[in-house]
């Protein structure tokens, strides 16, 4: 006999009552969501097409033809910044574990390191990304001599992204490993684990958990100021928007390039989202928040 032939096992008829008013109030919510959004949607639309300049707007900013033109240029662009993208996220990630670390080394030996780590993260947390970007990308160039090797734009631009970015994110791992109690350290310690081996088994795992939303805010940030490096010439996506812009006395080019930033970071703000639910929701299990 299975549970639904178990008279004993079925939903009272109060628990059926609950559940069909449950899933009323659901449907009754999801229908008041849509026609408040389409309410709100339409109020913006017809106030922005009866605004004084809005034809003269649309055709400046969203000239479709404009944009299908600039298309193929703006991607080949955007292909380099994702180029550029995957390679300055291994580096932030294996520099940024370097960095933090060093910080949390224990011993008056080990002050140096750590008060080197320390200006590092502060020299380049309150320096602007693009000051960043001008010295490298000036500076690398400057010191090799004009008989030096030349270097490309987009991994000079690449070098100033993970010096930058590598400061925000060593901070956030090292909030994560000091989040750690200290009695895991400990255990690691007493079973024979050397410091080494005690951060990359015990300590960093439970760090990276603790600390995964923060890097992927991060992370989405570095996927919109990648496109920064179009200041030392690389010919990314906003460069070519710029190139496109200036032969068709048009704006839509840049329009273009922002869409195309804004749907690679979509995913990784709604997998943000997700996941940060998905956690807080572990750790209110049995709670009454």
């Amino acid at each position: 006999m299975t549970s639904q032939d178990d008279p004993a096992r079925q939903p009272s008829s109060i628990e059926l009552g609950r559940r069909a008013f449950r899933r009323r109030r659901g449907i009754r919510s999801v229908l008041l969501s849509i026609v408040s959004t389409l309410v709100l949607a339409v109020a913006a639309w017809l106030t922005l097409i009866n605004t004084p300049g809005w034809a003269r707007v649309q055709q400046t900013f969203f000239n479709p033809e404009v944009a299908v033109n600039a298309l193929p240029r703006v991607w080949a662009g955007f292909l380099l910044n994702l180029e550029v993208l995957a390679f300055a996220a291994v580096g932030v990630i294996v520099l940024s574990i370097l960095i933090a670390g060093v910080r949390t080394l224990r011993g008056p030996v080990s002050f140096p390191l750590r008060a080197l780590a320390a200006g590092y993260t502060d020299l380049f947390r309150g320096t602007p990304l693009i000051i960043v970007l001008y010295i490298v990308g000036f500076g690398i160039p400057g010191l090799l001599g004009p008989t030096g090797p030349r270097i490309p734009s987009f991994v000079l631009g690449t070098i100033a992204l993970v010096l930058t970015y590598s400061a925000y994110v060593s901070e956030v791992f090292r909030a994560g490993i000091e989040a750690v109690h200290p009695s895991q350290r400990l255990a690691a310690r007493s079973l024979g684990l050397g410091h080494g081996k005690a951060m990359r088994l015990v300590i960093l795992p439970q760090a990276i958990r603790k600390v995964t939303p923060a890097l992927m805010n991060d992370f989405v940030a570095m996927q919109k100021d990648v496109g920064l490096i179009s200041v030392l010439g690389a010919v990314d996506a906003v460069r070519a928007a710029q190139i496109e812009t200036s032969q068709a006395f048009n704006f839509t080019p840049y329009v273009v390039a922002g869409l195309l930033f804004v749907l690679l970071a979509l995913p990784m703000i709604r997998f943000t989202d997700w996941y940060t639910a998905r956690l807080r929701a572990r750790e209110q299990v049995g709670s009454i928040v």
